[in-house]
């Protein structure tokens, strides 16, 4: 088929990436000029594993090209994808300006039946405004699916071309035949096509990462009433994780979830309870959680100190919201830094793949830097604190970060050391739902 996806973020470059893959003629559209410029010559602009892998050899195979001209892109393609970004306005409500914008466009260069996908997280009731949108322009006949994403940063290749189901909102057994030929080559009977009306396929796409985000502060609760009572959070979670109504992933307790979804769909749902005048207590309380796990773990350093963190020195591990991407959008690591730059400390970071975007974003501020490498970061620092967890991050050489650190001190955010193992090191050691170790 010949596929257009509008939007190359995370979820359109992936998506377009990986239809070239199974043969299709996919072309990639974005406004942002100089980037469009940088894809064609090669250039990946995200980190995703596994991705320029295929990027390069659908560009090579003539199957994957890059323009910024809408209208080029649209009058010969049978499945148009809108994979645009719906940021959040201040009530927590999903700004749909750019896909109703990209939607008026599309009626007047419609040239052939189309099926017009949102493949963006939208709330309920988005499909009906882009049929009316781009039917305000059409003259030819066309559908509007809804087709949620369930890809995450970091094994997007992996959830796309292996997805544990693809759910379609479609009111056309037409469209519905066009989307599953579109999809047969990523499904099987472990990998099902769940097609249903368009507003539960939007409410599908909440329901799931609201669900998870709940299971994250859910944990992270169980975490600091663990550390009050004396219980070790990682013999809990392992405890209610093996069971399979409960489920073992999303258990890991820590700082709190980020990144460009969770956060902003959870506030999104709670927005579409209130405009039906339904209280969602539960939404509220998971927020609530979440915003406040950073804060905690912000005073246990403080509380280290004895509330005095002016002119303190720490290395910081981490500044992507998780593993296996540059994406700092929400993530953790930023409240904390605001809060120890505000608090008069001074820090040096490293992140194997979020250096160069979080430099960017603290550019000119003073009381922040970034070390090349994890252990140069470590040098003359008072304490270290880990926010991601990378899996480089999880054997260094405990030997030379004594040896690098002013004190053999570690705030650990993410739960990736045991801490019998930390004890056996000689680190003063403080993570999330244990018991400290201190050394004497």
């Amino acid at each position: 088929m010949n596929v257009a996806v509008v939007g190359t973020g995370y979820v359109g470059l992936v998506t377009g990436t990986c239809f070239a893959e199974t043969g299709n003629q996919v072309v990639c559209v974005d406004i942002d000029e100089a980037k469009v410029r940088a894809m064609q010559a090669g250039k990946v602009p995200i980190y995703e594993p596994g991705l320029e892998e295929l990027f390069h050899r659908n560009i090579e195979a003539k199957r994957l090209t890059f323009t910024s001209d809408l209208a080029a892109a649209v009058p010969a393609s049978d499945v148009i994808f809108l994979a645009l970004p719906t940021p959040p306005n201040e009530d927590g409500s999903a700004d749909l300006s750019y896909i109703l914008g990209v939607a008026k466009q599309l009626g007047p260069l419609l040239k052939q039946y189309a099926v017009i996908v949102n493949k963006s997280t939208v709330p309920v009731g988005t499909a009906e405004q882009v049929r009316a949108a781009v039917g305000k322009g059409a003259s030819v006949e066309f559908d509007v699916v809804s087709n949620p994403e369930f890809l995450r940063e970091g094994l997007a290749i992996q959830d796309f071309m292996q997805p544990d189901r693809v759910v379609l909102g479609v009111s056309s057994d037409k469209a519905e035949g066009v989307m599953r030929e579109l999809y047969d080559p990523f499904l099987d009977e472990d990998r099902p096509l769940y097609a249903m009306d368009e507003r539960s396929a939007e409410m599908t796409k909440y329901a799931a990462n609201a669900f998870l985000a709940t299971k994250v502060s859910f944990i992270n609760e169980i975490a600091n009433l663990s550390e009050l009572a004396g219980a070790n959070v990682d013999n809990v979670r392992l405890g209610i994780g093996a069971d399979d109504r409960i489920g073992r992933r999303f258990l890991q307790p820590g700082i709190g979830y980020g990144g460009s979804c969770f956060p902003k769909d959870v506030k999104a749902l709670y927005k579409t309870a209130a405009d039906h005048d339904y209280d969602f207590k539960i939404l509220k309380a998971v927020t609530a959680v979440n915003d406040n796990q950073p804060r905690l773990f912000f005073e246990r350093i403080k509380q280290h100190y004895k509330g005095d963190l002016k002119g303190k020195h720490f290395a910081f591990w981490g500044l992507a919201f998780k593993p296996d991407t540059d994406d700092i959008r929400e993530a953790a690591s930023g409240h904390i830094i605001s809060d120890l730059l505000d608090a008069g400390a001074r820090i040096t970071a490293y992140d194997p793949e979020a250096n160069e975007v979080a430099s960017k974003k603290y550019q000119g501020q003073a009381g922040i830097d970034f070390a090349d490498n994890m252990m140069a970061a470590l040098d003359g620092a008072d304490a270290l604190i880990i926010t991601t967890e990378w899996p480089v991050f999880r054997s260094p050489d405990f030997v030379a970060m004594k040896q690098k650190l002013a004190q053999p001190v570690v705030f650990d955010g993410r739960n990736i050391y045991e801490t019998e193992l930390m004890q056996q090191q000689g680190f003063t050691y403080k993570s999330i739902g244990r018991l400290d170790v201190t050394t004497s």
